[in-house]
C-alpha cells in the first residue's frame, strides 16, 4: 500500500510472552515470599494489557491488570527489548497517565476509582483523581502530587543531557481544568543506590500555561503546543522546555478556526484511551506537526456534522497561507467511518478516511495542487489503507491502539513507483513524481526506474513536460537534503501555474497572519523556522533561481563569436575552467562506463554554457540580497567551498540525468558505436532514439539547460541517418540540430561525391558559421568547396581594399589564358597578397591563393557552360 507500516513494538509479540515467563516463574517458585508483582499477571491479562505512553527515548510504558484487579506498571525498553516490571499498585483503579523519569527512578500516575460498586476512592476519600509520585528504585515512597475530582495528566521532561543522572527531574501535571504546571523534584542517593524524592513535603512548582482548551506535547522536540481564547479568537502558542528548569514562549500565532471555550481536548500526553477521548474532544481533530526543515503545520478537521462531505485545513504558518479542502463523501457507513486521520511523514502530510479518500499533502511546496497527491473512490490505494485510525505521536511514530501496536509510517517507495507507472491523470503522475523522488532511498536505482518507464510513455503527459519534471525534480532532491536553503533558491518544478481541477476535492487558499516570534535568538529548528517566516514575510514572487541571466550572457556570447568579437579572454577562460570542473565532476561520480559516445569531445558551446550555468553562483548571492539582511546573514551560515561543490554536484546531476536517459535507450534499442558513421542506413533503433534526443532538446531548451558535449553531434548524426534532405535542413534551420564541427567533419570523410552526397554537403556547408565552414571546405576535395573557399579568401583580401593607380602595361606572360577581366582581377589579388602575406594568409591554408582562385574560377564557368 501507499503507507509502509513498518512495526517497532507489539504488545502481543514483545510483552505478553515476557508475562507470562514471570507467571510461569512465579508459580514454580511457589509461595516463597515477595509482594505482589508480575507473577500474580494471569494469561488472560492480555484483555486489560494497553500502552500508556511513549517516553522521548524510545522506552514504552503499559500497563495491565493482575486477576486481583491490582495495576501493573511494565516498561519495555526500546534499545535492549526487555521488559522491566515498574510497580504494581495494589487498588483496583483505572488509568488515566503515566510517566517515568530517564533514570527510571520515579514513576507519576494519575488514577481514577474503578466504578464497581459504586464506591469512592480508598486512597484520598472525596476525590475523582489521584495523582501520584512513586519512588521506585527501589519501591519506597508514595507522594500525593493531587486528588482532584477533575482528571490530570502526567509527563516527565526528557531533555538533551549528558548519560549521569540528573539531580533535579521535572514534571508536567495538566489538569482537566484547563492549566498546566511544572513541578521541580529533586532526588537524593540514600543507602547506596536508594533514590528518594528530596523534601518531598515541598515540591517547587509553577504555572506553565492556563485558560486553554486544546493542548499538544511534542516529546521527540520536548515542546507543548496549546491553544487559548482571546475574546473568542484562537491563539496558538508555543512553549519549548530547555535542560534545565527553564522554559520558553517561542511564538504566538492567530488561528482562525471555531473554538469552543467549553470544548478540552489533549494530543499525545500518553496514549489515548479512546472511550474517554471521544467524551471529551467531541470529535476536533487538530496536530501540530514539523520537520527538520523549520516547517510548521496546523491540521484542523472540525466537528463532523455530515457524512456526506467532509471538510479539513492545513495552516501552512512557514509559507504564509491556508489551504481549505472538501471532499464530497456521498453515502457513508458510520459504522466503519471512526473520524479523519493526520499523519505526519517528513516533507508530507497524510490526510486520509478509510475507505473514502487519501490526500497526501506537499508541505515543502504546497502552492501548486498538483505537487500533491489525492486519491477518491474505488481506488486501490484507498482500500488497502488501515481502517482503524492512528494516533500520530511523534514524527512518523503511530499508534495502533486497538491492537497496541507501534509503528514507523513511511512511504511506500515501490508501491508509489508501480502506481506512477499505472496511473493516467497528469495531477497524479505530477505528484507521484515527486513523492518518489522525495524517498530518497537508492536513488541511481529509482531513477533507472523512472527513466524506464518515462521512455514507455515518453509523450502520456499533456499538461506537463515529462522529462523536463523529471530533470529539475531529481536534480533538487539529490541536492536539497544537504541544506534546507535550497527550496528558497533552486527551482522545485518546471510548472509555475497549474489551473486544472482534480477530481473529487475543492480547494480555497488564504493568506494567514504569520506566527510572532517571541525570542530574538534562534538554533536549529527554530533558526530555520524563523528564517521561513522571513522569506514568506520579504520574498518577492518567483524568486527562485533561473536561467534568464544565462540566457542573456549566452546568446551575447555566441553573437560574439558570429561577428567575430570576443569578450575578456579572462572571462570567458573562466566560464571554460568552471565547465572543466562540471565534467570532471560528473566522470568522478560516473561509476559504470557508458555505451553513449558522450563527454568525448570538445564541444565548446556546452562548456560555454555549462560554465555559464556554474560560473553563476553569484547569482545567488544576487536574488537572496533581494530580500532583508538577516536572510542574507541566514546564508552566510554555508561554507563559500561547501556552495561551490553544490553548484558542481547540481549542474553534474543535470548532466547525468541527460546521459542516463541517453544510456538506457541507447541500451533498449541495442545501438554499436557503427551509428556514428554515416555511409549506412537507419534502422528503426536509430529513429527511436532520435526521437529521445529530440525530446530531451525540447525539454532543455525552455528552461536553457545545458546538454553533454557530444549530445549535438550525436544527434545530427542520427538526424542525417533518418530524416529526408529537406526535413533534415528544415530541422537545421529552426535550430533542433546545432551542426557541430565533428558531425560535419565525419559526414565530409564518410560519405563519397554521388549526386545526392554532395546536394547534402553543400547544403550543409552553407549553413556553418563562416570560420567553421573554411574549416570544413577544405577536408571535400570538389568544385564547390573550392569555390567557396576562393569566394571566402576574396572577400577577405578585398574588405579593406581601396584602388590604387595601376600601370596600363600588363605582364601577360605570367597569365596562359586571354581572358582580360580575369587576369585583371588575379593581378590585383596578386598585388594585395604581396603587399602583406602574413595579414591575409587563409588560416592553415597556405596553398590557397590568387592562383588557386584563378583555377578555381575557371572550373567553376567550365561546369556552368557545361565544356
Amino acid at each position: 500500500m501507499a503507507l509502509c507500516l513498518v512495526a517497532d513494538f507489539d504488545l502481543r509479540k514483545d510483552v505478553l510472552p515476557w508475562l507470562r515467563a514471570q507467571r510461569a516463574a512465579s508459580e514454580a517458585a511457589g509461595a516463597r515470599g515477595g509482594g505482589p508483582g508480575a507473577r500474580d499477571v494471569l494469561e488472560n491479562s492480555y484483555d486489560s494489557l494497553r500502552v500508556l505512553n511513549v517516553e522521548r527515548n524510545g522506552n514504552i510504558i503499559y500497563t495491565c491488570k493482575d486477576n486481583k484487579g491490582n495495576v501493573f506498571f511494565g516498561l519495555y525498553d526500546y534499545q535492549t527489548k526487555q521488559n522491566e516490571h515498574l510497580y504494581t499498585f495494589e487498588k483496583d483503579l483505572q488509568v488515566i497517565s503515566c510517566s517515568v523519569n530517564r533514570e527510571r527512578t520515579l514513576l507519576a500516575a494519575s488514577l481514577v476509582q474503578a466504578a464497581k460498586d459504586g464506591r469512592r476512592n480508598e486512597l484520598q476519600p472525596g476525590s475523582k483523581c489521584l495523582t501520584l509520585l512513586v519512588e521506585i528504585h527501589p519501591v519506597n515512597n508514595v507522594k500525593v502530587l493531587k486528588a482532584v475530582d477533575s482528571c490530570i495528566w502526567v509527563q516527565f521532561l526528557y531533555p538533551h543531557v549528558e548519560s549521569h543522572p540528573l539531580p533535579e527531574n521535572h514534571l508536567l501535571l495538566i489538569s482537566e481544568e484547563k492549566y498546566i504546571e511544572q513541578f521541580h523534584v529533586q532526588v537524593i542517593q540514600e543507602d547506596g543506590n536508594k533514590v528518594v524524592i528530596k523534601n518531598s513535603g515541598h515540591l517547587p512548582r509553577e504555572r506553565v500555561a492556563e485558560d486553554f482548551v486544546w493542548a499538544q506535547w511534542d516529546m521527540s522536540e520536548q515542546r507543548l503546543y496549546y491553544i487559548d481564547l482571546k475574546k473568542s479568537r484562537s491563539i496558538l502558542k508555543c512553549i519549548q522546555f530547555y535542560s534545565n528548569e527553564h522554559f520558553t514562549v517561542m511564538f504566538e500565532a492567530p488561528l482562525d478556526i471555531s473554538l469552543s471555550d467549553s470544548g478540552f481536548k489533549l494530543v499525545n500526553f500518553g496514549c489515548d484511551d479512546l472511550r474517554d477521548q471521544e467524551k471529551l474532544s467531541k470529535h476536533l481533530t487538530l496536530y501540530v506537526f514539523t520537520n527538520r526543515t523549520g516547517s510548521l503545520c496546523v491540521c484542523y478537521c472540525p466537528n463532523i456534522d455530515s457524512w456526506e462531505r467532509i471538510t479539513y485545513s492545513v495552516f501552512y504558518f512557514h509559507k504564509g497561507h491556508s489551504k481549505t479542502f472538501t471532499v464530497a463523501l456521498g453515502s457513508v457507513d458510520s459504522r466503519v467511518t471512526k473520524g479523519i486521520t493526520f499523519l505526519n511523514l517528513d516533507y508530507y502530510v497524510a490526510v486520509y478516511l478509510p475507505g473514502h479518500f487519501f490526500h497526501l499533502l506537499n508541505i515543502q511546496h504546497p502552492d501548486l495542487i498538483c505537487h500533491s497527491l489525492f486519491l477518491t473512490g474505488n481506488n486501490e490505494v484507498i482500500d488497502m489503507l488501515p481502517h482503524r485510525p492512528f494516533q500520530s505521536l511523534s514524527g512518523p511514530l503511530v499508534l495502533d491502539g486497538g491492537s497496541g501496536k507501534l509503528y514507523r509510517v513511511l512511504l511506500n517507495q515501490s508501491y508509489l513507483l508501480e502506481f506512477l507507472r499505472d496511473t493516467r491523470l497528469d495531477c497524479e503522475r505530477m505528484a507521484l513524481l515527486h513523492c518518489v523522488l522525495s524517498c530518497g532511498r537508492d536513488p541511481r536505482r529509482l531513477e533507472a526506474k523512472i527513466i524506464q518507464w518515462i521512455s514507455e510513455n515518453i509523450s502520456a503527459c499533456h499538461s506537463f513536460d515529462l522529462i523536463q519534471e523529471f530533470i529539475i525534480a531529481s536534480s533538487y532532491w539529490s541536492i536539497y537534503p544537504e541544506t534546507s536553503n535550497m527550496d528558497k533558491l533552486l527551482p522545485y518544478s518546471s510548472l509555475l501555474t497549474w489551473n486544472t481541477e482534480i477530481p473529487g476535492i475543492t480547494l480555497v487558499t488564504e493568506e494567514i497572519p504569520l506566527p510572532l516570534m517571541k525570542v530574538h535568538s534562534f538554533k536549529g529548528y527554530w533558526e530555520k523556522l524563523n528564517s521561513n517566516l522571513e522569506y514568506a514575510k520579504y520574498s518577492k514572487p518567483h524568486l527562485h533561481y533561473n536561467n534568464g541571466v544565462v540566457r542573456r550572457e549566452w546568446h551575447s556570447l555566441i553573437s560574439e563569436e558570429k561577428t567575430g568579437k570576443r569578450s575578456s579572454l579572462v572571462y570567458v577562460r573562466n566560464i571554460l575552467d568552471n565547465a572543466i570542473k562540471v565534467i570532471s565532476n560528473l566522470q568522478a561520480k560516473t561509476l559504470e562506463p557508458r555505451l553513449t559516445p558522450l563527454l568525448q569531445e570538445e564541444d565548446n558551446h556546452q562548456r560555454l554554457l555549462m560554465g555559464l550555468v556554474s560560473g553563476l553562483r553569484a547569482v545567488w548571492v544576487l536574488m537572496v540580497s533581494e530580500l532583508k539582511d538577516h536572510l542574507l546573514r541566514h546564508l552566510q551560515g554555508v561554507e563559500k567551498k561547501k556552495i561551490e561543490q553544490m553548484v558542481l554536484d547540481y549542474i553534474s546531476k543535470l548532466l547525468d540525468l541527460i546521459c542516463q536517459i541517453l544510456e538506457a535507450s541507447w541500451r533498449k534499442h541495442n545501438l554499436h558505436p557503427w551509428v556514428l558513421h554515416f555511409n549506412r542506413r537507419a534502422s528503426a533503433a536509430e529513429f527511436a532514439v532520435f526521437h529521445i534526443m529530440t525530446r530531451i532538446l525540447e525539454a532543455t531548451r525552455s528552461l536553457f539547460l545545458p546538454l553533454p558535449p557530444g549530445f549535438h553531434t550525436l544527434h545530427t548524426i542520427l538526424g542525417v541517418h533518418c530524416l529526408p534532405l529537406h526535413n533534415l535542413l528544415h530541422y537545421i534551420d529552426n535550430g533542433v540540430l546545432l551542426l557541430t564541427e565533428t558531425a560535419v567533419t565525419r559526414l565530409m570523410k564518410d560519405l563519397d561525391n554521388t549526386e545526392k552526397n554532395e546536394k547534402l554537403k553543400f547544403s550543409i556547408i552553407v549553413r556553418l558559421p563562416p570560420r567553421i565552414g573554411q574549416k570544413i571546405c577544405r577536408l571535400w576535395d570538389h568544385p564547390m568547396s573550392s569555390n567557396i573557399i576562393s569566394r571566402n579568401h576574396v572577400k577577405r583580401l578585398l574588405q579593406d581594399y581601396s584602388k590604387q593607380p595601376r600601370s596600363s602595361v600588363m605582364d601577360k606572360s605570367s597569365f596562359s589564358l586571354e581572358f582580360l577581366p580575369l587576369n585583371y582581377f588575379i593581378e590585383i589579388l596578386t598585388d594585395v597578397e604581396s603587399s602583406n602575406p602574413a595579414l591575409y594568409a587563409f588560416e592553415g591554408h597556405d596553398n590557397v591563393d590568387a592562383k588557386f582562385v584563378e583555377e578555381a574560377a575557371l572550373k567553376h564557368t567550365t561546369m556552368l557552360l557545361g565544356l
